[in-house]
């Protein structure tokens, strides 16, 4: 696990402190049930705080799993 993934990681557990940490990586709104789109704000809320940059809410519906969530933030981070 890299440390972007990792930092992403962390960002999950603090809105889905129930979810068990090694199913993060496989989680998606189909998968979370409380992924509602008040968990996706504070989720965005909470990404952009650890990474530093400011999340498109357009791109929301598409952002829907770890893996695409995970996929953008590579390309906004540099390293």
């Amino acid at each position: 696990m890299d440390e972007i993934q990792k930092r992403l990681v962390k960002c999950f557990e603090i809105v889905f402190p129930a979810l068990p940490a090694d199913e993060i990586p496989r989680s998606s709104q189909v998968t979370i049930s409380r992924w509602d789109s008040v968990a996706a704000i504070t989720l965005v809320n909470v990404i952009e705080d650890e990474f530093g940059f400011e999340l498109d809410f357009d791109l929301l519906p598409e952002l829907n799993s770890f893996d695409r969530i995970l996929s953008y933030v590579k390309t906004q981070v540099p390293g």
